[in-house]
């Protein structure tokens, strides 16, 4: 999938779309599948992007090999009764709805009654102190958007130049689940609850196996793995898989105002993963550009048939929008 970031207007249709779907349950109020950021910004959760605070992803050993930041062989029992890297509710926030049945209900007075927010997870009355898009265009700058991670090289001047730009122009980031190559939240995970399926690469979360050790959500650097408090077990975005399924597109891209989503079929090559992960980071975007294979490269159509890709897939792969993007 590719985002056009330049053709964002942070409308947030994607994200009302994706919740009324997939997150309009008990224990997932405060579950953002899709979120759109304000850049600067925080983020959700804040400060997601800080992999000192939360350990997410892959880091490679002096030998070379990749292994998981957030937890190793030898701590990974200890880390499923306590992991210090997993964001808290105050990291996300809160989920809160009204107290409507007040401005109903209210006894006749000189004042106009209130509808005070009350938490979806207590049911008791809560001072709002933090929502999923907290920071949209900026809103409470000072607190978020000069907390954000990526401005801490900046000098003084530097920030004082962006904080002009962005009176002029807000910049736009919506995210979902990348759905990795090399998903971490998959390594990670100590029941075998999470895979990657073979035949299009969605990462799922078998909800059957999952025993609710969390292990993923600390692994994932992306922060799109989510707790259910209800159920006791994870959630995360399922790439809409029945509607794929079915010729659909996936609702947030659906549902997009600006048309920035782009969804398509692309062949690469899974046995050059670790040498690519192992190039040095000034390399590594245009090692992974490297890992997508020539759908029209009758080696690779060869290669494709024999380990068992459907002739539709690789026409669709030879159509797709997402090479055009990322290779053309």
């Amino acid at each position: 999938m590719v985002f056009h970031l330049d053709k964002c207007i942070g409308c947030h249709t994607c994200s009302i779309a994706c919740k009324n779907i997939w997150t309009d349950r008990k224990g997932t109020e405060y579950m953002w599948w899709n979120n759109v950021e304000t850049k600067p910004g925080t983020g959700y959760p804040t400060r997601w992007e800080d992999q000192e605070k939360y350990n997410g992803g892959w880091e490679k050993t002096e030998s070379g090999e990749l292994r998981l930041k957030s937890q190793g062989k030898s701590d990974s029992l200890f880390k499923i009764f306590h992991n210090p890297n997993q964001p808290t509710m105050d990291d996300y926030y809160e989920p809160w709805t009204y107290d409507y049945q007040h401005l109903f209900n209210a006894p006749e007075g000189a004042d106009q009654p209130t509808a005070r927010p009350i938490s979806m997870v207590t049911n008791e009355y809560i001072n709002i102190e933090a929502g999923p898009n907290w920071d949209d265009d900026l809103g409470g700058s000072k607190v978020y958007a000069e907390n954000d991670p990526n401005l801490e090289g900046l000098s003084p001047e530097q920030r004082a130049q962006l904080v002009a730009t962005e009176r002029l122009v807000f910049f736009y980031f919506p995210r979902i689940c990348n759905h990795c190559l090399d998903p971490s939240c998959v390594a990670a995970c100590p029941s075998g609850a999470l895979y990657k399926r073979g035949e299009d690469g969605i990462v799922l979360i078998d909800q059957k196996r999952c025993r609710g050790w969390r292990a993923c959500i600390a692994a994932c650097p992306y922060k799109k793995v989510f707790y259910n408090w209800n159920t006791g077990k994870s959630e995360k975005c399922i790439l809409c898989y029945p509607r794929l399924e079915t010729g659909q597109a996936p609702a947030c891209f659906h549902s997009c105002v600006g048309r920035i989503r782009y969804l398509g079929v692309v062949l690469y090559d899974a046995d050059r993963l670790e040498e690519v992960a192992n190039l040095p980071n000034e390399e590594l975007i245009n090692g992974q550009r490297q890992l997508i294979l020539d759908p029209a490269d009758p080696e690779v159509i060869a290669a494709a048939r024999k380990n068992g890709i459907h002739e539709s897939v690789i026409e669709s792969a030879q159509r797709s929008p997402v090479y055009q993007f990322v290779k053309v």
